[in-house]
C-alpha cells in the first residue's frame, strides 16, 4: 500500500499535468489483461496522450484546481484516466477503438476543451477526421482555385500557339509560305 507522502506526490505531479491538458477521459480498466493494458498505454502514447489508473482519492486531489475537478470529484469503483494537452480527436480514436476490442474497458465521462462531455459525445468526437486530415482537406481547398488559375493561363499561350501553328499551315498570312493552287505560275525571269 502507497505512504501517504508518495499518495501526496503522485496527486502533485498529476494536479501538474492535468491544470495544462485540453482532453481528459475517464473510464473502468477492471478486467483489461497486462497485455492490453500495455497496448493501450503505448497507443496512447502514440498520440501525444498519458494514460494511467488511479486511486480515487489521488485524482480527486489531484483534480482539486484544475479544470477537471467537475469530472474528478466523487469517483466510485476502479478508475483510470487519459489526457493530452494536444489532438482529443486523436486521443478519443485511440480510446474508442480500445473499448470496440476490450469489452472490459468502459468509458465513463470526459472533459474535452472546457466542458464535461459525455460517453456519446466521446464517440462522437472520435468519428471526427483528425487534425491532420482536416488541415490537409483545408490545403486542398485553398489550392484548387490557385491551380485552375495556373491551369487557365497557361492555357492562353498554348492555344495561341496552336491557332497560330494551323494558320500558317493554311496560309491565313500573307505573304510566304506556299502558293494558292488557283494562282497563276509567276513568269520565269528573262
Amino acid at each position: 500500500m502507497k505512504k501517504k507522502a508518495e499518495k501526496k506526490t503522485q496527486a502533485d505531479e498529476l494536479r501538474a499535468q492535468l491544470a495544462t491538458v485540453s482532453t481528459v477521459i475517464l473510464s473502468t480498466f477492471q478486467g483489461i489483461t497486462v497485455e492490453q493494458d500495455t497496448k493501450l498505454r503505448r497507443s496512447v502514447e502514440a498520440v501525444g496522450g498519458h494514460y494511467q489508473v488511479v486511486k480515487n482519492t489521488v485524482a480527486q486531489r489531484a483534480g482539486e484546481g484544475t479544470p477537471a475537478e467537475g469530472l474528478l470529484k466523487g469517483l466510485k469503483g476502479t478508475n483510470s484516466i487519459a489526457y493530452t494537452k494536444t489532438d482529443p480527436v486523436a486521443l478519443a480514436k485511440i480510446l474508442t477503438k480500445v473499448a470496440k476490442d476490450v469489452p472490459a474497458f468502459q468509458f465513463r465521462a470526459g472533459w474535452v476543451e472546457g466542458r464535461v462531455v459525455s460517453i456519446q459525445e466521446i464517440n462522437q468526437l472520435a468519428l471526427l477526421p483528425s487534425k491532420e486530415e482536416l488541415i490537409s482537406k483545408i490545403m486542398f481547398m485553398l489550392n484548387a482555385p490557385a491551380q485552375r488559375v495556373a491551369t487557365v493561363l497557361a492555357a492562353v499561350p498554348r492555344n495561341l500557339a496552336v491557332v497560330t501553328s494551323e494558320a500558317v499551315k493554311a496560309n491565313k498570312f500573307g505573304g510566304g509560305g506556299a502558293a494558292p493552287e488557283n494562282a497563276p505560275a509567276p513568269e520565269a525571269a528573262q
